[in-house]
């Protein structure tokens, strides 16, 4: 028969000591754990407050958290010197694995609720997402600026996943050659040029005052880019491009209400001997257009290549192409391109101007422009 000793033995104090540390070791593990699984943005909140800047003169894709500006001795804190290693700066295949950040920079003349709509469904986390716009001093200008400014209201005070890292909203500070933003008016061969020019200079405006140190990517979007896929920023950054742009289509109903797609953008484009003859006998100050009679280049356009049915079985929609020339609906820069010294030339550059002039820019500093002929977004329609 087994025997059990029922007799209790000394008790040891450093026994009960250890067991009570132990205990609440266990206590506070629980009580941590049950904490972060009632707040699931915790770590979204802290990784937020840990890249944003501390000064107005830091850069303005980083959230501002302003601070006291006095020490407790009353003494003013002087402007803080920050030191930058871009070296350390990537921009890769994967930037969700990397937590690179994106640059969404948007010249808004016009604001259609449809394509902040789109903006707020892309699926990259904005924690890593900055948006910039620039907006004419108009009185459609004065419009957009208003409904922007209620859009990121809603969203930067609703629910913490779909909060933007930072805002910036600039006024253009020059007269725009064109009082109306009607498409026929915008598309009008004779305005052309100075339209180009004055949405040059409002790119740079906006690239040389929001783009930071920890600028990764930068995707130009079009303020009537109204439908794009969710993935976006992967799916462009995916191909590991300098410079690579979707193409741009735009759906429509036919007479018979029959729902239809028809190319947009003429932008993006191979040159050709056409185009290169054309241009050599033409002035300093002239530029070549794409899309119009009076001008054919016969350049072999990625628009024309395609269908621009995203889910015809035959299209491949990683399938790629070299460009000469790129559209600025939705193009994904890496940003050493911009910080290399390429941008939209507001004036003729090589017979160029704009996106177009960007590309051989960006060509000249020895990065090559791509383009997805199967992968489409989609422009409003008016």
């Amino acid at each position: 028969m087994p025997y059990f000793d029922m007799r209790q033995r000394p008790t040891n104090n450093r026994t009960y000591i250890l067991a009570l540390v132990l205990g609440v070791g266990i206590l506070y593990f629980l009580f941590t754990l049950t904490s972060n699984s009632y707040d699931p943005y915790q770590l979204v909140r802290k990784r937020k407050a840990d890249a944003a800047a501390q000064n107005p003169l830091s850069p303005p894709t980083s959230a501002f958290r302003k601070l006291r500006n006095n020490d407790p001795s009353g003494k003013r804190r002087p402007p803080p010197v920050v030191h930058y290693q871009l070296n350390n700066l990537s921009a890769s295949a994967n930037p969700l694995a990397h937590s690179e950040k994106i640059l969404i920079l948007t010249p808004l003349a016009r604001f259609y609720p449809e394509y902040w709509a789109n903006l707020v469904r892309l699926s990259y986390p904005h924690e890593h997402i900055s948006l910039g716009f620039i907006t004419p001093k108009t009185k459609d200008g004065d419009a957009a600026t208003a409904a922007l400014n209620d859009a990121i209201k809603a969203t930067q005070s609703g629910p913490e996943p779909q909060r933007f890292q930072s805002v910036t909203i600039l006024r253009q500070d020059f007269e725009m050659p064109l009082t109306s933003q009607d498409e026929a008016e915008r598309h009008k061969m004779q305005n052309q040029k100075p339209r180009r020019a004055a949405m040059s200079q409002a790119r740079n405006s906006l690239l040389f005052t929001t783009m930071g140190p920890s600028t990764s990517w930068i995707l130009w979007l079009d303020s009537d880019i109204v439908e794009t896929p969710t993935d976006l920023i992967q799916d462009l950054t995916s191909h590991d491009k300098a410079i690579i742009v979707p193409n741009c289509f735009q759906r429509f109903t036919e007479e018979d209400g029959t729902p239809g797609v028809r190319p947009y953008d003429y932008n993006s484009w191979q040159d050709s001997t056409t185009a290169k003859r054309l241009a050599s006998t033409m002035g300093k100050d002239d530029i070549l257009l794409e899309g119009y009679q009076d001008m054919p280049t016969y350049r072999t356009l990625m628009a024309m290549l395609t269908k621009g049915a995203i889910r015809e079985p035959d299209n491949d929609p990683r399938s790629i192409m070299s460009l000469d020339g790129v559209g600025g609906t939705a193009l994904m820069v890496k940003a050493e391109v911009h910080r290399d010294g390429a941008m939209f030339p507001p004036f003729p550059f090589y017979n160029l101007i704009e996106t177009e002039g960007f590309a051989k820019m960006a060509s000249r500093l020895g990065y090559k422009s791509w383009g997805l002929p199967n992968y489409f977004v989609y422009h409003y329609n008016e």
